[in-house]
């Protein structure tokens, strides 16, 4: 099998154009009770796109995306076969945003849906799908490590827990808000913990209140559950990373179902976006509404 380094994934050829990327073969896993929850509020079609056709290329389950008002965006997931909820705001005091909202949306939905035996919560910007997300799946709940930024937020986990505690809590390994798994109890216990934490929060809803709020719950067993380390279920998105066979190998030669934090990995986020996303630059001319709607009608089947 033939590797290459993410830097020359993707070369220009002579007229300065991306080439195809090659189809992958992969099967596409299905299991009943499987479920993936995700939040899309404030995300516009192109932030979406490589989450959505990434995960529809390994998975063809129950899919739930919590959205907005905007109409046009359900419209596109619904020909991808995901369910959509629009979540309505609360005058709760770390309302309205998302990062915090979301997770009482997605106990709502748990409690609701008994079906579901294991779920993943994910974070829709940040990540993308390369084989089955629910191989082998956490009996109860897992965290997962390798988060490149500061492990705490100081004054958001000041705010929750005080500054002598969050000072001794900044010194354990940092892992990911992006992705959470587990059995649908779980997941439960994960998402009532991390709300009632955000709920007693002293100053309201912050910036870094959910990756915090994550943090706080694994490392003070909140809700039970193991921290993985990368480069299992989930992997960091990294320039160390290579490509072959239109998927991503870790640097130890393993293969990750999920990465995240993609974003933060120029070459990867452009390999990602040529691969699975939806490209502004075909978008026609008019309205923003115009342009949106007649997307919509020439991509409706891709």
């Amino acid at each position: 099998m033939k590797r290459e380094t993410l830097a020359l994934a993707l070369p220009l050829d002579a007229q300065g154009r991306r080439p195809p990327v090659p189809p992958v073969s992969i099967r596409s896993a299905s299991r009943q009770g499987d479920a993936v929850l995700a939040c899309a509020v404030g995300c516009d079609l192109t932030e979406v796109a490589p989450f959505v056709r990434s995960l529809r290329t390994v998975f063809s389950g129950q899919v739930i995306l919590l959205v907005d008002r905007k109409p046009m965006l359900p419209a596109w997931l619904s020909t991808h076969g995901v369910e959509t909820v629009v979540i309505a705001n609360d005058r709760r005091p770390w309302r309205p945003r998302p990062a915090a909202s979301r997770f009482v949306a997605f106990a709502r939905i748990l409690q609701q849906r008994r079906d579901i035996r294991s779920v993943i919560l994910a974070d829709v910007r940040e990540v993308v799908f390369q084989s089955d997300p629910f191989h082998r799946a956490p009996a109860d709940l897992h965290f997962y490590s390798g988060f490149a930024g500061p492990a705490l937020d100081p004054r958001a986990a000041e705010a929750i827990v005080g500054g002598p505690l969050a000072r001794q809590l900044s010194e354990r390994p940092p892992i990911h808000a992006g992705v959470v798994a587990g059995s649908r109890a779980g997941v439960e216990r994960f998402c009532r913990a991390f709300l009632l934490l955000c709920d007693t929060a002293r100053h309201g809803a912050m910036s870094g209140m959910d990756q915090t709020a994550c943090q706080l719950v694994a490392h003070l067993g909140l809700a039970g559950g193991q921290v993985r380390p990368d480069f299992e279920r989930v992997a960091t998105a990294s320039e160390r990373m290579t490509v072959a066979d239109g998927r991503f190998w870790n640097p130890d030669r393993s293969l990750s179902p999920i990465i995240l934090g993609y974003r933060h990995s120029p070459t990867l986020a452009d390999y990602i976006d040529h691969r699975w996303g939806l490209s502004t630059k075909r978008l026609p001319s008019g309205t923003a509404l115009t342009r949106t709607r007649a997307f919509l009608q020439r991509l409706a089947g891709g």
